[in-house]
């Protein structure tokens, strides 16, 4: 977890990434460098920062002096472009977290069954809207699970909608119910081709599910091929690469046309593979794409913090029962709905760079998708508080990614 020193500053991933390197032993693939134009890399920590962090067992030192802390910090309401709302009794118990701290946010499709015609998604949102507390103009902005049976012509449905803003592309497999999701990318090219002539984005979850990939892998593999087959075949096609975790993800992002974005999570930017299994297994630190190295960290850390707005906040909050985390086939996923943007601050504060968090958090996202800003603001306070060990979540309850931790920031 990030730790805060005794002037309230905390340290930043501190030094240049190099686009390119050598190939990292334990098993992970060679970094690569795309060179699609010639652009700075998103993996360049702006500034230097004196301190530490700590992530489990983990302190990163780096270098130089850091400005005495703020302590306020005012945003635009902020959008989240990638959350798990569940349905039913869950649907009810979170959310009203995103909706306390979120103007907007792009709704996952993968329910059972999944959501894959704008009249199912319709009905979705109802859904949402008649689960939302007293008086909340929380927005839900609608998606809808790509397969192999995906007709042409739900693209143009989506487009006159208003609410549906993108497909959500996950290879068969890869996450929480994606067991119907895409086979084959050629499966869905002629789908593929009418969202880029309506305008629609594609959201993608980027793994490769070849069971015998390493699963530390199954990005960086995915970026080198899959990623950049739909990159080169659709040139005018809005692509968000959801929540990136590797290196290999935030350089591709970087060096891509301004066309492809990518959402970041807060675990990714906060924690890596070690704090899995920081004194014993955490279940509740397992997601999908998986925690990475922290070089990987580092490289998510700049890259959220660069400025470029090819990178914008996505939480993928995604609630489990504690009874089906906490099991012998724990399911994937962290929920972060509660403490969503106090996170963000903490890990843009460990970076020196709370005066990019406005743009990561409240303009990125909302101009990548074509939408106003949202109206209004949103005030973080450096106030220790610690969360809930747990919430409810219809009969059961859901164990947060913040359990036995004191945050330093609070939304007031």
């Amino acid at each position: 977890m990030i730790a805060a020193d005794g002037s309230g500053a905390v340290a930043g991933a501190g030094g240049v990434l190099a686009g390119t390197d050598a190939a990292v032993a334990g098993g992970e693939p060679m970094i690569k460098s795309y060179q699609f134009s010639a652009k700075a890399s998103a993996t360049t920590v702006p500034g230097a920062y004196q301190s530490a962090v700590q992530f489990g067992p983990l302190i990163v030192q780096s270098t130089a002096t850091t400005a005495a802390p703020l302590s306020a910090l005012m945003l635009g309401r902020p959008d989240d472009f990638h959350v798990h709302l569940r349905d039913g009794a869950g649907l009810a118990s979170v959310v009203p977290f995103t909706a306390r701290q979120f103007g907007r946010a792009l709704v996952m499709p993968n329910l059972k069954p999944p959501v894959t015609s704008v009249a199912m998604a319709a009905g979705y949102r109802d859904r949402i809207l008649q689960a939302l507390p007293a008086g909340s103009t929380f927005e839900p902005l609608m998606t809808l699970y790509l397969t192999d049976r995906t007709a042409v012509d739900e693209v143009a449905r989506v487009a006159e909608s208003g609410f549906v803003k993108a497909f959500k592309y996950y290879p068969a497999g890869a996450t929480t119910n994606s067991d119907s999701g895409v086979t084959a990318l050629k499966n869905v090219y002629p789908v593929l081709d009418a969202m880029q002539r309506h305008g629609v984005v594609l959201c993608i979850h980027g793994e490769v599910t070849d069971p015998a990939t390493d699963v530390f892998d199954r990005e960086a593999i995915f970026v080198e091929h899959s990623l950049a087959q739909v990159v080169r075949d659709f040139p005018a096609l809005k692509v968000v690469v959801e929540h990136i975790t590797t290196r290999e993800a935030a350089d591709f992002v970087s060096a891509a046309p301004p066309n492809v974005g990518a959402t970041i999570t807060p675990q990714h930017l906060l924690y890596n593979r070690t704090s899995i299994f920081t004194g014993g297994i955490r279940p509740h630190f397992y997601c999908l794409p998986i925690l990475k190295r922290e070089t990987h960290r580092q490289a998510l850390l700049a890259a959220a913090t660069s400025g470029s707005p090819k990178f914008f906040l996505g939480t993928d909050s995604a609630p489990h029962s504690r009874n089906n985390k906490e099991t012998c086939c724990g399911a994937a996923g962290c929920f972060t709905s509660h403490a969503a943007i106090e996170l963000y601050a903490e890990a843009f504060d460990a970076a020196g760079a709370l005066d990019r968090l406005d743009a990561f958090a409240s303009r990125f996202g909302a101009e990548f998708y074509g939408l106003p800003r949202n109206a209004g603001t949103v005030t973080l306070q450096r106030d220790t508080w610690t969360p809930p060990e747990e919430f409810a979540f219809g009969d059961e309850t859901i164990v947060p990614l913040t359990q036995g931790r004191t945050l330093a920031w609070k939304l007031q």
